[in-house]
């Protein structure tokens, strides 16, 4: 199956749909939330295609670093369009989308040093399923921090460049706090499948999950916060974003390391 033609139509349908919703925004009284989402799907699903036919390979399962980012901003931009049909965040796809097509156009010109592997059991499968849904759900709850750090802060200096944009303050936070309710049970499964079926951990698998762990313990002390000590706002932006660099540097980064630089 030619990846290049699921990848180009992917892209197009991802920038056909954030263009929309922009112009909408910008210049449109006109709601045009549906074209937004049906394009969305379409390019979800094209999206997916691309990806499954981009890791598992005739030479094995290809875990490279622009595979598992496209992968993981697959999950996001899936998110992102079906939590629109029922929340107010399609604003989202403006930023998320040019992400994804960005996953796609480095998985199709990035010459990976990754080798595929062909013995990959069902529970390593399972660890990396989870590990994408919370990977996803934490990039969105991100997302939705720095948003809502913009408008804590334009509320309080009495501005309304970005906030007129937004949902209310109350909604975005309380969605923010949702989503990372989500994301940590997920994190918490893809930790304890790691534990459980990866016998021996190699020194990229390592580092990777001594981050993971703390970036867990951030998450959880925010909701602990939230819950005990009424956290919002900027703090619990703060603490977000910092679980998530966390996460990043914590997968990403142990990954960049040993794939491109030490060619492992």
């Amino acid at each position: 199956m030619n990846l290049t033609i699921f990848g180009l139509l992917a892209s197009l349908l991802y920038l056909g749909s954030a263009g929309i919703q922009l112009y909408s925004l910008k210049h449109s009284p006109i709601d045009k939330k549906k074209p937004v989402i049906v394009l969305g799907m379409i390019a979800v699903l094209a999206h997916g295609i691309f990806s499954f036919n981009a890791i598992f390979t005739l030479t094995g399962i290809n875990l490279g670093i622009f595979e598992m980012a496209s992968v993981v901003a697959l999950a996001i931009s899936a998110i992102v369009v079906f939590s629109s049909l029922h929340r107010p965040v399609v604003n989202l796809v403006i930023a998320i989308f040019p992400l994804a097509v960005l996953t796609i156009v480095g998985t199709l010109l990035n010459e990976s040093t990754y080798t595929p592997r062909q013995d990959l059991t069902s529970g390593i499968g399972l660890h990396v399923v989870l590990s994408v849904l919370s990977y996803g759900l934490l990039a969105i709850a991100a997302l939705q921090a720095i948003l809502l750090s913009f408008g804590d802060y334009e509320l309080r200096h009495k501005k309304m460049t970005t906030l007129r944009y937004l949902p209310p303050l109350q909604t975005m936070e309380s969605l923010l706090f949702e989503l990372l309710w989500a994301g940590l049970v997920f994190l918490s499964l893809s930790i304890l499948s790691g534990f459980v079926f990866f016998e021996q951990m190699s020194r990229g698998l390592i580092h990777h999950t001594s981050i993971t762990l703390i970036a867990w313990v951030v998450f959880s002390i925010l909701l602990w916060g939230r819950y005990r000590m009424g956290w919002r706002g900027a703090t619990a932006s703060r603490w977000t974003l910092s679980g998530f660099a966390l996460l990043l540097v914590g997968y990403f980064g142990s990954k960049l390391v040993m794939e491109i630089f030490l060619a492992q």
